[in-house]
């Protein structure tokens, strides 16, 4: 399918006439055009596009293509043509990418970008990765305060074709202080010598260039926004942060948090494309250590020798009560690291949950042990069928608390909460589910 619709890039490409690959770039979308270089790029194909598209398009394009790729498509581009490249690009899309190159060539490029540019793009490196300021674009609509709906889409007609967005614009005073913003749809109805002042939304919402990139997206998530105005210290506005970047920020804390949870390191590139190397390094580090936190669970079971040897049939069970007990904290850590992730959940909830995880997981353990029980009672004698159910409720409740209060734990400490990550629990969980098994076995069985 996919074939078929680039079969007119395909055509152009095999003709080798630069205005025919021009003219079939112009019936795809930038994403699109992005996609099909990067599925092209081993054959040449990809590269040949690239390099044959007008240079505003080209920015685009380079913005929708992955860190990996943008490197691949400009490390023999002469230093001239790529800063006129990046001159093209979005502010935003030109920190991202000045940062990916080698410091060597971001000196060489530094200097070769115009004097506004340079500002520009100075001033964005300056701010901490993370942050609002880091992330604002500073192409936006902006109109000083005192001037009419008229003017104001003179303006517009002028500039929009630079702007990150038109649809909200906004007011400054002469100090360049926010004063509020005006829809695109209040300047066309308004009568074209209605002061812009009075056209402002209310109830604005703003940001300010320290302000984390996670706050951020969540803001424009929660008030649904088409762009978010980062201010200054002084309240002065800087810059914008678009919708379309705030979703960029959620996936990719979103990416984080899946590899924090399944105990892999973060990977430069996607799966499909990472080296053997990277994926062995990005796994191997956490392998190790929870190989060496399962120490502990053997040792557990060496403590137990002589119970484990008068009751054969106690190892039967453990297998099922010990995975018991890690589903059930991974089931806990789950939600709450969601929650926290979302603002939902903060510490001072802790005793709220803990409370709240008592209840869930009791029940939980019981309706389990009633289960386990049934199956006991067949495999082994009464004693046992009840030993085994006893321990069910305990380290169900036991797996499901530490799934709830290490992340709690972890936040507090100011660590991300989704280095609690689900295979360090379901160790911890294992090893406790070893030790209360046994113990209650000794209590209820004797040795």
């Amino acid at each position: 399918m996919e074939s078929v619709l680039f079969q007119p890039l395909v055509d152009a490409l095999a003709s080798g006439q630069s205005q025919a690959i021009t003219d079939a770039a112009t019936l795809f979308n930038a994403a699109d055009l992005a996609e099909f270089i990067e599925q092209n790029l081993d054959n040449e194909t990809g590269r040949s596009l690239f390099q044959n598209l007008p240079m505003s398009l080209r920015a685009k394009v380079l913005g929708f293509t992955t860190s990996s790729t943008q490197l691949e498509l400009t490390e023999e581009t002469p230093l001239g043509e790529l800063a006129l490249l990046t001159a093209e690009m979005p502010s935003d899309d030109r920190v991202d990418f000045f940062n990916l190159l080698e410091e060597p060539r971001q000196k060489q490029l530094i200097r070769k970008l115009n004097e506004e540019d340079r500002k520009d793009l100075t001033a964005l490196l300056a701010y901490p990765e993370g942050t609002a300021g880091a992330l604002m674009s500073t192409d936006y609509a902006v109109f000083e305060s005192g001037i009419t709906a008229g003017e104001a889409i003179d303006i517009l007609r002028k500039t929009a074709e630079d702007k990150e967005t038109i649809y909200q614009s906004y007011v400054v005073d002469k100090e360049g202080t926010l004063i509020g913003v005006v829809s695109l749809r209040r300047l066309i109805i308004a009568k074209p010598d209605t002061v812009v002042d009075s056209l402002l939304a209310t109830g604005l919402v703003s940001t300010h260039t320290d302000t984390a990139q996670d706050d951020v997206a969540r803001l424009i998530t929660k008030y649904d926004l088409l762009a978010l105005p980062v201010l200054d210290d002084n309240n002065h506005l800087t810059g914008i942060i678009t919708y379309d970047d705030a979703m960029d920020v959620i996936e990719e804390e979103a990416t984080e948090d899946i590899h924090k949870g399944g105990s892999v390191s973060k990977l430069d590139t996607g799966i499909a494309t990472a080296p053997p190397f990277s994926l062995y390094r990005s796994r191997i580090q956490w392998l190790v250590i929870l190989v060496f936190a399962n120490i502990f669970t053997g040792a557990g079971i060496a403590h137990f020798e002589d119970i484990i040897g008068a009751h054969l049939a106690l190892l039967f069970f453990m297998p099922l009560l010990v995975a018991s007990a890690g589903n059930a904290g991974a089931q806990s850590a789950t939600l709450v690291i969601r929650g926290i992730a979302t603002g939902e959940v903060v510490n001072r909830d802790w005793l709220r949950l803990f409370n709240k995880e008592l209840l869930v997981a009791s029940a939980l353990g019981l309706t389990m042990a009633i289960t386990v029980w049934a199956v006991g009672i067949f495999r082994a004698e009464v004693a046992i069928a009840t030993t085994v159910a006893v321990t069910m409720i305990a380290v169900v409740l036991a797996g499901g608390l530490i799934g709830i209060l290490l992340p709690l734990l972890l936040n507090r400490l100011g660590v991300d909460p989704a280095s609690a990550s689900i295979p360090l629990i379901t160790t911890i969980a294992d090893v406790s589910g070893v030790l209360i098994y046994f113990s209650i076995a000794t209590v209820i069985l004797g040795t």
